[in-house]
């Protein structure tokens, strides 16, 4: 297996407006390994969201390459980008997705359901990783009988559950209090070190790169800085 898990190539994407041709991506290129957890970070407009949806797949780059595990997804059609997102791709949202009818355990095994991986092991996999999460007294709870940040904790397991190779997250901390963040975004990190993922986190919260192996500056759609010591990488987290 490559160590490159996933590789951008020269991504651009362009949006048209009233005021003319707007490039929300410009010209990024940048890999990820397996078992690198990387932060993407920028102020509102930077294009961070954009390139964190073209990586999920959902959008498509105007020009440039995203290829995951080799897979050039601009070689793809629909169909099979749909199913290389449902086997190899782990998401998490801001708002949490979660069927309001399955419980808290039931949400995550829909993932191994629909990649056809429900057993009696991918269930005894689902309450570990919930309880790892703090939610080992959850498991049977509908969406609407657990709080924001608990949602948000069970979105980020069924974003880990089929063990994807590129998992991502947007904001996965915006409704938990700095405690429970910071312990969601540690143990988030140590699954995707011990389970040889390749892990992108969108946060504003510039506190969470503490926990990541290398961070990736956005502004105005272009990447502009690249951090990889950890000295740098945790003044950046105290705002030094």
């Amino acid at each position: 297996m490559s160590a490159v898990a996933l590789e951008v190539r020269n991504v651009v994407k362009t949006f048209e407006s009233d005021s003319g041709t707007i490039n929300a991506v410009d010209d990024v290129s940048f890999i990820v390994e397996h078992g690198e957890f990387v932060a993407l970070v920028g102020p509102s407009g930077s294009g961070k969201t954009t390139m964190l949806s073209i990586l999920a797949a959902l959008l498509t780059p105007t020009s440039g390459q995203v290829l995951i595990d080799g897979q050039d997804l601009a070689r793809m059609s629909e169909g099979q980008r749909v199913g290389l997102r449902r086997k190899k791709i782990g998401f998490t949202f801001q708002s949490n997705n979660l069927i309001p009818f399955l419980t808290a355990a039931e949400n995550v095994e829909f993932m191994l359901r629909l990649n056809g991986k429900l057993d009696k092991a991918g269930k005894l996999r689902s309450q570990e990783l919930l309880s790892r999460l703090g939610l080992s007294d959850r498991l049977n709870n509908l969406p609407n009988q657990m709080s924001g940040g608990q949602q948000q904790r069970v979105a980020i397991a069924r974003a880990l559950i089929h063990s994807p190779t590129v998992v991502l997250a947007d904001e996965p901390t915006a409704s938990l209090d700095t405690e429970r963040a910071y312990q969601v975004v540690k143990t988030f990190a140590a699954l995707i070190h011990e389970d040889q993922r390749a892990g992108i986190i969108v946060t504003h919260d510039l506190r969470m790169v503490q926990y990541v192996d290398r961070v990736l500056q956005m502004r105005d759609g272009k990447l502009v800085k690249v951090l990889n010591d950890k000295k740098e990488i945790l003044a950046l987290a105290k705002g030094e």
